[in-house]
């Protein structure tokens, strides 16, 4: 099993948290994982992305010059990373705020639209549980997710423990939407 992923969206998103997790996940499912992120120069609204490579064998580079998905959370992403989709990848693109009509017919598009269903699961904070889903749905769940929830509480930290419930259901919605 291998798969690749580059998540990718505006500094504030959680692109890289989601990244951060679906990587931790990785390493508590006992998979070989890389993760790479990439700021902006800018804090917030700077495009911030990130490789994830998840394997049952030793993997050879943590970069990525093609992927077999992307994840893309805004508009630039979209619009940026659309070409180095594999051909027969996926392309998993909020809807919410992504208005670029797709350019290729190689690769499948999987349209959710997580602003949405995060604001329904009551906060516009889990937008990145959603898509993280909306990814772990559309690949067949190769990661358990109660594993990927363990992750998101190892992530969080005790402090943050109110909010596993909420950023779970958004992460059950996303995969939820893909079907």
């Amino acid at each position: 099993m291998l798969k690749e992923v580059l998540i990718s969206g505006f500094g504030g998103q959680g692109s890289l948290l989601a990244g951060q997790i679906l990587a931790l996940a990785g390493v508590m499912d006992d998979k070989n994982v890389t993760y790479r992120p990439v700021y902006g120069t800018e804090k917030r609204g700077g495009l911030a992305f990130c490789d994830v490579i998840i394997s049952d064998e030793e993997i050879g580079s943590p970069a990525l010059e093609e992927t077999e998905c992307l994840v893309a959370m805004d508009e630039n992403s979209f619009t940026r990373f659309e070409s180095i989709v594999r051909p027969g990848g996926t392309v998993i693109v909020n809807s919410s705020l992504v208005t670029s009509q797709p350019t290729r017919d190689d690769v499948t598009y999987v349209n959710v639209p997580c602003n949405e269903i995060a604001e329904k699961v009551g906060s516009d904070k889990t937008v990145n549980m959603v898509i993280l889903g909306a990814y772990l749905g559309s690949q067949d769940y190769f990661l358990p997710m109660d594993t990927v929830e363990a992750a998101l509480r190892e992530e969080m930290g005790p402090s943050k423990e109110k909010i596993i419930p909420m950023n779970r259901h958004a992460m059950d919605e996303g995969a939820a939407a893909v079907k």
